[in-house]
């Protein structure tokens, strides 16, 4: 996917195809990856994460096939900033964990089964890169199914967390609950589609405790009343400056999390 051109209709899975949004930058990677899912035969598609409101890609989105249903899997604008323009181009509702990104649908719920397009998709509340994310199982999507996962989990690097809104301790208990999914097919919202859940979680999960490491080690070294920025000065010496407000709030999670199992 990371030689994907935005604009195509580009089939990723027996049940999904994304339209990549011409949103390219340090956080969306190539874009958004705009899913639009339907069984085979089927007359209707289930779209999730419209994208920018780019109205060249909203209305591919549309022309794609009839939309029965949009779903939004977390708040951030690279996701949700054309929901209710494709709500308006199709008449289908939008549905979201957050209420406020709802547009003639209900708030998505946890462990919620969804019936649509000929296809079956289990919500999971995955909390961690925001405090409403959720993740999409399609458990009927090729040999090990698969697993829509917004941010959550993306093709390429990591994710960062969007203190004090997502919180280290709620992205590790969700990656344990992705794990238990085996080896699904990873359908990230940026960058390449990847084979394991499985595998890609528990990836996710060393970085984590190898980053929690050097942040240790770090308030050895700066003193245990280090600012974010010391410790992003000491662990995060060569980042790029276009994604140094994300490392600034990857460490501020992380010292909340290691802070609260201190008692500190």
């Amino acid at each position: 996917m990371n030689s994907t051109s935005s604009g195509s209709l580009h089939t990723c899975s027996p049940l999904t195809a994304f339209i990549l949004a011409p949103n390219p930058g340090p956080m969306s990677l190539d874009g958004t990856n705009s899913y639009v899912i339907s069984a085979p035969g089927a007359s209707a598609s289930v779209v999730v994460d419209p994208g920018p409101a780019d109205d060249g890609h909203l209305r591919r989105l549309a022309d794609a096939g009839p939309v029965e249903l949009i779903l939004v899997t977390h708040r951030h604008a690279d996701h949700t900033a054309g929901s209710l323009r494709l709500h308006e181009l199709t008449g289908a509702p939008v549905r979201a964990a957050d209420p406020r990104h709802c547009h003639g649908g209900e708030p998505l719920q946890d462990g919620e089964t969804i019936r649509a397009a000929g296809v079956t998709l289990q919500v999971l509340a995955t909390p961690g890169h925001t405090s409403d994310s959720i993740c999409l199982h399609l458990p009927d999507d090729g040999p090990h199914g698969s697993v829509l996962t917004g941010d959550t989990i993306l093709g390429r690097g990591t994710t960062m967390l969007d203190y004090p809104d997502g919180m280290l301790g709620d992205y590790l208990e969700s990656l344990d609950r992705l794990e238990a999914l085996g080896p699904a097919t990873v359908l990230p919202a940026h960058g390449p589609v990847l084979p394991s859940l499985e595998a890609i979680t528990r990836a996710y999960r060393d970085h984590r405790h190898e980053r929690l490491a050097q942040i240790r080690a770090a308030l050895v070294r700066v003193g245990r009343d280090a600012t974010v920025v010391d410790v992003v000065d000491a662990v995060y010496a060569d980042v790029d400056p276009s994604v140094r407000r994300a490392a600034e709030m990857s460490v501020a999670a992380q010292l909340d999390y290691l802070r609260g199992l201190s008692g500190a």
